[in-house]
């Protein structure tokens, strides 16, 4: 069921994109409000050993990619896409609440991971559901809604970590959980602007599977296979490189020390400036006949991300025992975040692309199996 043509609309988009534009932007201001303090929560509070507790972030970051495979059946098959959100909405929202006692620490992580299965696959399901098959402003809707990823990821570590260094970590998961609680009340005041769920038989009916091609198996493979390896990278940002931000990196500024969890903030802001860039380069590049395949975006990525961690690694090194200056890390962020845009948003077009429709779901669990491989490896590695 879709949302009518003629509803007025928001920067030329359905009302129903703007709720869940914003609903996403606080769900993503909770999750990285609370990835942004985890570590230094359990070292400094909890203190936990940095090694403990590097696994305890990759196991925790791991899950978080592992329960939205199961939330997806519970929501395609019985509960409904919208109770999904609310019910997982809930949950999560009590989950940052139980963060403000130590001894509910384990459980709280539990929680918020069981309401975020729900929530994750359920919330950006709905998008398609505002637009009629044939309409135009379909393919720009997505990158609306991604930026609402970016922004909520953006404001978290200044806000949240702010909060936690300053007057205390419990007080910046209360923070998160208050964004989430946010969330929840824009999605049910805007429940009305939302494609309502289809009828239960209609949803069983999209279930029944359909065969691969074997270059598509391989092609899938590969894809997999760059995703893990970029997320044992990429969830080094708020695990080791975190710490290491705090204890041997320059952060002054004038007279002013930049707050250690601002820089976690750096990589959703280069998102913002960077995406209209290379978009225009690659649309440039294909209308002159010279534009790159999806595999060799992807390998250009890869590319980028060894650079920026060898690079950073290289300065640390020459640096000895010496602090190194933040904007080395302003360069490290710049190269990870490009390779990021070459990787992550072209193997999603991939999948989106090459699934059979009767596959969808399954090939985005595949996507969320590869993200849980790839951040459970992260914390091994850190």
């Amino acid at each position: 069921m879709t949302i009518a043509a003629s509803e007025k609309s928001f920067l030329g988009q359905p009302r129903g994109l703007t709720v869940l534009f914003l609903t996403e932007m606080w769900e993503k201001f909770s999750f990285f409000g609370m990835r942004t303090l985890l570590v230094y929560y359990m070292t400094t509070t909890l203190l936990i050993e940095q090694g403990r507790a590097s696994i305890i972030y990759g196991v925790y970051t791991a899950v978080i990619y592992l329960t939205p495979i199961f939330g997806g059946v519970l929501a395609d098959r019985w509960l409904g896409r919208r109770r999904s959100v609310v019910l997982g909405a809930s949950i999560m929202i009590l989950g940052h609440f139980m963060m403000a006692s130590e001894a509910l620490f384990y459980p709280a992580l539990a929680v918020i991971a069981i309401g975020n299965g729900l929530f994750l696959p359920s919330l950006p399901g709905q998008v398609a559901g505002l637009y009629k098959p044939d309409d135009p402003r379909r393919g720009s809707a997505y990158n609306i809604y991604y930026m609402g990823v970016n922004l909520g990821a953006f404001m978290a570590p200044l806000v949240c970590g702010a909060v936690g260094e300053i007057y205390g970590w419990h007080w910046g998961f209360a923070l998160a959980g208050v964004g989430m609680a946010a969330g929840l009340a824009i999605y049910l005041l805007g429940g009305r602007y939302l494609p309502a769920d289809p009828p239960r038989a209609a949803r069983e009916e999209k279930v029944k599977g359909a065969g691969l091609e074997r270059s598509s198996l391989m092609l899938f493979g590969g894809v997999i296979l760059a995703v893990v390896v970029f997320r044992v990278a990429y969830e080094q940002v708020g695990n080791t490189l975190a710490l290491w931000i705090g204890s041997d990196v320059e952060r002054s500024l004038g007279g002013w020390t930049i707050p250690m969890t601002w820089f976690q903030s750096l990589n959703p802001l280069l998102v913002f400036l960077l995406t209209p860039i290379l978009v225009t380069a690659w649309d440039r590049s294909a209308r002159k006949g010279r534009g790159m395949s999806s595999l060799a975006r992807m390998a250009t990525g890869a590319a980028l991300v060894a650079g920026a961690f060898f690079g950073l690694a290289l300065v640390a090194m020459l640096a000895g025992q010496g602090a190194v200056h933040w904007l080395w890390l302003v360069a490290f962020f710049v190269l990870l975040t490009s390779g990021e845009l070459f990787i992550l948003p072209v193997g999603l077009g991939l999948f989106g692309r090459l699934a059979p429709v009767q596959m969808t779901a399954t090939m985005i669990a595949a996507w969320f199996l590869a993200a849980f491989a790839g951040n459970l490896l992260a914390g091994l590695v850190g």
